[in-house]
């Protein structure tokens, strides 16, 4: 069994995307753009392990549904994870998204009242920073195309240092050109909020 005190590091990409608009209130600390959070988070590990177990190139989601901001809770969410991962690595994985062993996780579980998964997908992602695409079997699919000026048509490159960020502290936004979600929480939010960011987090 992989105990949650087991000391563990990850780094790599995350992906985002969610239905508001460019830039996301909620990064900084405001109310979502429509009143509630329809998104998703992806993980592509570059490097990790939890106690002895290997964690690298895999990748996991959380997509989610909140009725409000997310710290007010009551949230839905459905996790995905690699098809790759073995009998071990699922329950590494699952340690670390349970938020027993800490990390942002901790702070995402405290607002979700129904989980449903893991479920295991085969994962196809092609990280080319704002043109990165992610496809989750059947159930979630996400491709980023740069923000464009709504005058001229010109491509922007805005971005946040956010120094306190639990999910990332530094990162690139972008336009969701798809972005649909249809296991266990369902929407499709195209032309909306995404961001790709390095992450590195630790514990305990």
């Amino acid at each position: 069994m992989t105990e949650a005190s087991s000391s563990w590091k990850l780094d790599g990409t995350v992906l985002i995307a969610c239905n508001c608009d460019y830039g996301c209130p909620c990064n900084f600390n405001a109310l979502p753009t429509t009143g509630d959070c329809e998104g998703q988070w992806t993980w592509h590990v570059e490097h990790g392990h939890l106690g002895g177990v290997t964690l690298d190139g895999l990748n996991f989601s959380v997509a989610a549904d909140w009725p409000g901001a997310i710290h007010e809770g009551n949230g839905e969410a459905t996790v995905f994870v690699d098809d790759r991962a073995d009998e071990h690595q699922l329950e590494a994985i699952g340690t670390l998204l349970s938020g027993e062993a800490g990390g942002p996780w901790a702070i995402v579980g405290k607002t979700l009242t129904t989980v449903h998964g893991p479920h295991q997908m085969r994962y196809e992602l092609t990280l080319d920073g704002l043109h990165t695409t992610l496809r989750v079997g059947e159930a979630m699919e996400l491709e980023l195309e740069p923000i464009r000026n709504p005058v001229s048509g010109a491509e922007v490159h805005p971005g946040a240092v956010l120094p306190e960020g639990f999910i990332f502290r530094e990162g690139a936004f972008a336009s969701s050109k798809t972005f649909r979600v249809a296991d266990g929480v369902n929407y499709e939010h195209p032309g909306k909020y995404a961001a790709i960011a390095p992450f590195e987090y630790a514990g305990p």
